[in-house]
């Protein structure tokens, strides 16, 4: 009975069926069909069938085509009808398969198979569509995409160029829709290790396509992890040279590609700040609370509150382009020493262009900088090609800068730093290899100071009075830099006035570890300066705080009490009061101390009592000695901190071991009732101080503030700046566009008599005289006066006395 109706459904699908479907041929109309299937599943599974058996006859002869390597001009893949047929009946499929999910099941794997066999004799045409297909069911999630993945590479390898693009911009857009929700670690590690594995290969067409669809990834910020960037380095050792080049060049152009072409992540918030910004002012703001009736005082107040989240919003924008401008892949390498040396011995055996070494030699610079490395051989190799006459000198002298930070040893790079300054700064150079030659020494010295001496500091800072307007910026340049870093190495007419005139650079090796929480002292020296206002004529030791327990010496006290007498005509009355106290104070302890030493002395020895006097005499020579900076001091009222109370010296006197003693009971004291731990609002006025110090040092700096150490590995040195503020030669052809250029504004040239009679104002006077209508009798008198007039001037003229006047 089942065959029975099995018969008769075929031959309702023969001609009742193909009639319903509204065909007027034997040909299907598969777009009305697709349409009327979707409406009815259930009525159309006739038709489904139909389809699908013709679509598995035709994918059986490609398939056969493809097995016996048949390439006749009367083969199938000619025949344009036959592949258009199986092209349309493929998307027609694929369309109604979430419809049908039992009867198709196994047309994806069909469409995979059919690509993987025979991809390569497929017409091209055909392959896109059947390409497509693919990828609608992909989009459905009736196929995942690690199941076709390895297929979508291989598409790309056929050197065809739409079906490579399509498979290409299938995958980037189908992961990064996967991750866009949420990330899936276990999916995105196993796409990767596809891709991975792809790259190791030695078929350097699938590798090139599998380092393309990472770094465009990673560039998207879709596979921003650790396990992509080192596979994207690692690319750098691979043995083809092209594969190689292009890692190289993502490493290197990473930065400019990010800030040009991150569109995707930027679309939406470019149109939003494409309006030009509303500045809030205080007019708005008055109008807004002040001005008009309630309603209207809301519009304006949510007015303001709009543009206040504009701008705020742009300002976090800008933050965070600043922030990953300075990103790169080459920060994520598990072993960055392993990969500069690998590289760095790749270099020096390669027979590549000059361009590609020129590459390689900046990645190493950069992944130097970046995670202070040392590599000791990398600098002598850079110094065979600091040339002036060298191509791209100053790429490469910008890499060697890059290549510098403070924990390389000085020894290493100093004689690199010399061959710059023989080859580039003397009286024979050119301005621009002079110009160059600075920029690149205050570069360098920037990052490691250490390598500059007295000597060629003064002869390179002498170049500020040249006419040339590059060379005499770099000097200056090189001149502001040293006044900050270590003024004593300059003349004393060039140091002007530094912020921190004893400033040193760091020794090699040498760390400033933070004891105590970085700018607690902030807090102190607040703390100091507020109690100091309330008592009346105190000074203050704010200003004294940063110097040095050596300035103090024990036996000051002592002078300042034989002093007190001396200097008490000079100081006010109230600093009277307060030194008299300390004198009388001290008195006391002096007879204890010597009631003490009576007590004492008959069990001391003979030598012992030399080593007291020795001892004294030597405190007397030193005091003798501080006369000057300790009458400063007192002239100042300052008193004598516990901290400057040298322990050592104290010993010999019991009064001073009494005085610290007691001091260290105070401070104890002052301790445990503070118990030492910093609330929030500390926290926070610590940062405010800090900013308030940090604005107060550029204000007298004018701006100039020196970077720190990590600041200088990130930032990527820029060759062009190098080369700041010299002229380069045009060449005639740019000339010549700058002379039409200022020609256009200006008329044709015309005489200036020619100008003179274009006049648009009225006639002359002398025009109008002679316009003048009067009688004839009129015009003859007064021609006969001007003759008597003109007479008589020739007359006077004759007999006037011209010589010397007899008297004076």
């Amino acid at each position: 009975m089942s065959s029975i109706s099995g018969r008769h459904a075929q031959s309702e699908l023969t001609a009742e069926g193909i009639a319903a479907s509204g065909l007027t041929s034997e040909k299907l109309s598969l777009p009305n069909l697709q349409s009327k299937m979707k409406c009815d599943p259930e009525g159309y599974e006739s038709e489904l069938i139909l389809v699908y058996e013709q679509f598995k006859s035709s994918m059986n002869l490609f398939e056969e085509q493809a097995a016996r390597s048949f390439t006749s001009l009367s083969g199938v893949s000619t025949d344009s009808t036959v592949s258009k047929d199986l092209g349309d009946r493929s998307m027609f499929l694929s369309h109604v398969t979430p419809f049908y999910p039992k009867l198709l099941v196994n047309f994806p794997k069909e469409l995979a198979i059919l690509l993987k066999s025979s991809a390569r004799t497929l017409p091209s045409g055909l392959r896109v569509h059947v390409t497509q297909a693919l990828i609608l069911l992909i989009n459905r999630k009736i196929v995942d995409i690690g199941e076709t993945l390895e297929l979508f590479m291989e598409l790309q390898t056929l050197g065809d160029r739409v079906l490579r693009k399509l498979a290409f911009s299938h995958i980037v857009h189908s992961i990064r829709r996967m991750n866009q929700k949420h990330k899936n670690d276990m999916k995105n590690r196993a796409l990767q290790n596809i891709l991975f594995a792809l790259l190791q290969q030695e078929d350097e067409a699938k590798a090139k396509r599998s380092l393309i669809t990472l770094c465009e990834l990673h560039r998207r910020r879709v596979w921003f992890d650790d396990r992509t960037a080192n596979a994207i380095c690692s690319a750098c050792f691979h043995s083809s040279s092209r594969i190689m080049i292009a890692s190289l060049s993502f490493l290197l152009d990473y930065e400019k590609i990010e800030d040009d072409s991150d569109s995707d992540l930027a679309d939406s918030e470019d149109e939003q700040t494409a309006n030009p910004q509303v500045v809030v002012n205080k007019e708005a703001i008055y109008k807004a609370n002040n001005k008009g009736t309630s309603s209207s005082k809301k519009k304006k107040q949510a007015k303001l509150q709009r543009v206040v989240r504009s701008m705020k919003k742009q300002q976090r924008v800008q933050s965070e382009n600043n922030n990953t401008s300075y990103y790169s892949p080459l920060n994520h390498l598990k072993d960055a020493q392993g990969f500069a040396e690998k590289l760095f011995s790749r270099l020096q055996t390669c027979n590549e262009r000059f361009e590609i070494k020129m590459m390689m030699l900046k990645v190493i610079a950069r992944t130097v900088g970046l995670h202070h490395l040392i590599l000791l051989n990398f600098y002598p190799y850079l110094q065979r090609y600091v040339q002036p006459h060298q191509r791209d000198v100053t790429n490469l002298l910008a890499a060697a800068v890059q290549a510098c930070h403070d924990m390389v040893p000085p020894d290493a790079v100093e004689p690199l730093f010399k061959q710059v300054v023989n080859q580039f700064v003397h009286d024979r150079s050119r301005p621009e290899a002079i110009s160059v030659g600075i920029n690149v020494v205050r570069e360098i010295c920037l990052r490691m100071p250490l390598l500059m001496t007295e000597d060629l500091l003064q002869d390179l800072v002498l170049y500020k009075k040249s006419n040339e307007k590059a060379v005499s910026a770099a000097a200056r340049s090189l001149l502001t830099l040293f006044r900050e870093i270590c003024p004593s190495l300059l003349v004393k007419k060039d140091r002007g006035r530094p912020t921190n005139p004893k400033a040193r650079p760091k020794a090699f090796g040498e760390v400033s570890v933070a004891s105590s929480v970085p700018g607690i002292e902030l807090l102190d020296q607040e703390d100091n300066v507020s109690d100091d206002d309330v008592e009346e004529g105190s000074v203050g030791l704010s200003d004294y705080d940063n110097q040095s327990d050596e300035d103090v010496d024990p036996g000051e006290e002592d002078v300042n009490c034989e002093n007190d007498g001396d200097n008490a005509s000079d100081n006010g009355s109230g600093d009277d009061d307060k030194i008299d106290d300390e004198c009388n104070s001290d008195e006391e302890f002096s007879e204890d101390d010597d009631a003490i030493d009576s007590a004492t002395e008959d069990d001391e020895s003979d030598g012992e009592a030399e080593d007291i006097v020795d001892s004294k005499m030597q405190d007397n020579s030193s005091l003798a000695s501080e006369d000057d900076d300790v009458d400063e001091k007192e002239s100042k009222g300052i008193k004598r901190k516990i901290s400057d109370i040298d322990v050592n010296a104290a010993s010999n006197s019991l009064r001073a071991l009494k005085k610290l003693a007691g001091a260290k009971t105070e401070h104890n004291s002052l301790n445990t009732e503070e118990d030492g731990i910093l609330s929030n609002e500390d926290f926070q006025r610590i940062k405010e101080l800090k900013a308030k110090k940090d604005a107060r040092s550029v204000l007298a700096q004018h701006g100039f503030k020196l970077p720190s150490s990590d600041q200088l590995s990130t930032k990527r040195v820029d060759a062009a700046k190098l080369e700041a503020n010299i002229r380069k030669k045009l060449s005639k052809e740019e000339r010549l566009a700058i002379i039409r250029a200022g020609r256009e504004d200006r008329g044709r040239y015309q005489a200036k008599t020619a100008l003179k009679k274009k006049k648009t104002g009225g006639s002359s006077n002398q025009q109008k005289e002679h316009k003048k209508l009067m009688p004839l009798a009129a015009k003859r008198s007064k021609v006969s006066r001007s003759k008597i007039e003109k007479k008589r001037k020739q007359a006077r003229a004759g007999k006037q006395f011209r010589g010397r006047k007899a008297w004076k």
